[in-house]
């Protein structure tokens, strides 16, 4: 995406009051999800020992940053890149209820990301993770949790009116659950970002369900990981998936703004199948697999939740480097500047 710099923009909240806002916003935010899920805050690893399978390796090209440990004979450690399989792992040594489940705080680095205003190479995120019956993996039990997200990002956006009335609410009452397969059919000759701003600007937010896997046209709607989300299953009425993406109209910037990726997770078999269509079936030899494929771990149901993000899109601000300290390219800082974003 390339750098949107808006019109006459000013931040609504100095610098100061920003940072008071996001720690408000956090705290306030991580409470009410952990009720709405029935979650407790567990302590998250900052890197995995690489080889594990543990990582998750995003689309499958970009580069974790990995450093030796003299301890411990040169072993490879990597920094997350996100705890989507970790999480999996976590919830099955605790020997977690069915609808328990955890949420930690996820910090990342991602190198290969493109920086924009929405983009930065730390990455902060609530990662969560339910435990849920085999019977459960359905689009029925998937869209009630997004619902009961939904209503948690609905009361967030109160406590911010709430707290500084000149931040106005303007999420809809409900989300709208769309398949992205349908959306490939309605609009054939757009891309898959163009199909996201015609429905998200029409309804406000979305929870945009199938990402992954091959449309109609043969290609997928943004990359997932073979190895966490199932996006494989098909269902009765001819879609594939049980994941997808909540999406919010970003005021401030005029474009879809995802917040969360999350969804039901591989079953054995979906993994099985997943990993033959990404050509990587030599994945099924590392520990985590090996587990997975051996019917050692629960049937789980998670995602991440982005930090920055989330506090962008309610502060109304209009550059992910107002809520978080990263580091950016000279121009940008400069161009920043000169357009009224102030980066911290």
């Amino acid at each position: 995406m390339a750098n949107i710099y808006p019109q006459n923009y000013k931040a609504i909240l100095n610098d100061k009051e920003t940072e008071h806002a996001i720690s408000r916003l956090k705290d306030f935010f991580q409470t009410s999800l952990s009720t709405q899920l029935n979650l407790t805050r567990v302590t998250a690893p900052l890197f995995v020992e690489a080889g594990k399978g543990l990582n998750d390796d995003l689309n499958g090209v970009e580069r974790a940053v990995s450093f030796p440990v003299k301890n411990m004979n040169e072993k490879k450690l990597e920094i997350v890149q996100s705890l989507a399989k970790w999480k999996r792992v976590k919830v099955t040594e605790l020997k977690l209820n069915e609808n328990f489940g955890i949420y930690t705080d996820m910090n990342a680095i991602r190198p290969d990301d493109n920086m924009d205003n929405i983009h930065s190479i730390y990455v902060d995120q609530w990662d969560w993770e339910m435990r849920i019956n085999p019977s459960d993996r359905t689009v029925e039990k998937l869209k009630s949790v997004v619902e009961k997200i939904y209503a948690t990002l609905k009361q967030t956006e109160f406590f911010i009116y709430d707290n500084y009335p000149q931040i106005k609410p303007c999420l809809p009452e409900n989300i709208t659950f769309l398949w992205a397969d349908d959306l490939a059919k309605q609009f054939p000759d757009k891309t898959d970002k163009e199909r996201e701003a015609e429905v998200v600007k029409k309804y406000g937010a979305v929870f945009l369900m199938g990402i992954g896997g091959k449309l109609c046209d043969g290609k997928p709607h943004d990359g997932r990981a073979p190895d966490y989300d199932d996006w494989s299953t098909k269902h009765e009425d001819g879609h594939m998936g049980l994941n997808g993406d909540i999406l919010v109209w970003n005021p401030v910037l005029n474009i879809p703004f995802e917040l969360s990726s999350m969804g039901v997770r591989v079953s054995p078999e979906s993994l099985l199948n997943q990993l033959q269509e990404r050509n990587c079936m030599e994945r099924k030899e590392l520990a985590f697999h090996k587990m997975l494929l051996n019917g050692e771990l629960y049937q789980t149901l998670g995602g991440g939740i982005g930090q920055s993000r989330l506090c962008m899109y309610f502060l109304r601000k209009a550059h992910i480097g107002e809520i978080q300290v990263s580091s950016w390219p000279e121009s940008m800082i400069a161009e920043c500047k000169q357009n009224g974003i102030n980066l911290l």
